[in-house]
């Protein structure tokens, strides 16, 4: 985390933006590329003053989001957000979709996994990374079909650990369970067990049973 083989990326997903905020912040200062996916996404999307349905997102996190944008920009840290998205008007295992751009969600519809074309955009960027970390699900990954964006995902940073590309870390409780349905958790670098002492690591602090004995 403090010198890593760069360039370095961190994949974040999950629902909230709220509870990542910290994480966000400390790793935009450290990254080179920060690739948001999950429903918090839709947060971001919706900063831009999109329509983003009836997805997910926190209303109350908006002006954070745009926040967080200039930051990463002051930065020099790329962040990259989902260009489409696979919606559904109903959220359940089998259900009827279709992909749309990010910014031509209906209103009756809602986001629930990237699209082929951000998942093609993450890959590309990714390719080109030494150390990638990751922090939650890139879609609603336990509802079948919706784990694709994740899984496609998953699948390109095993392989390219596979062949010593990349160093890859992974971590939190969504994560493992996404890596799993993956099929590629014993095919990363280093896979945390931990949850909220993970996402603690990420935002710089000091883990109090590390601490006495360092």
């Amino acid at each position: 985390l403090n010198n890593p083989n760069k360039p370095v990326a961190a994949i974040i997903g999950g629902s909230k933006v709220s509870t990542k905020i910290d994480v966000i912040n400390f790793l935009l200062k450290k990254m080179d590329i920060i690739i948001i996916g999950g429903a918090m996404a839709n947060t971001f999307v919706a900063a831009k003053g999109l329509d983003v349905g009836k997805s997910l997102f926190e209303k109350n996190c908006l002006d954070l989001a745009r926040e967080l944008i200039e930051i990463s920009k002051k930065n020099n840290c790329k962040l990259i957000l989902p260009i489409d998205f696979i919606v559904s008007k109903i959220f359940k295992k089998n259900a009827p979709n279709t992909n749309m751009n990010f910014n031509s969600i209906p209103s009756d519809m809602m986001a629930l996994d990237i699209g082929p074309k951000s998942i093609e955009k993450i890959n590309k960027n990714i390719k080109n990374c030494k150390t990638i970390l990751w922090n939650g699900p890139l879609g609603a990954f336990e509802t079948y079909p919706f784990d694709k964006g994740t899984n496609k995902v998953a699948l390109f940073v095993s392989s390219f650990t596979k062949q010593k590309k990349i160093l890859s870390v992974a971590g939190g409780g969504d994560t493992v369970s996404a890596l799993n349905n993956a099929k590629v958790l014993n095919d990363f670098s280093y896979v945390s067990t931990a949850g909220g002492a993970f996402l603690e690591w990420l935002e710089g602090k000091v883990l109090p049973g590390i601490e006495p004995i360092s």
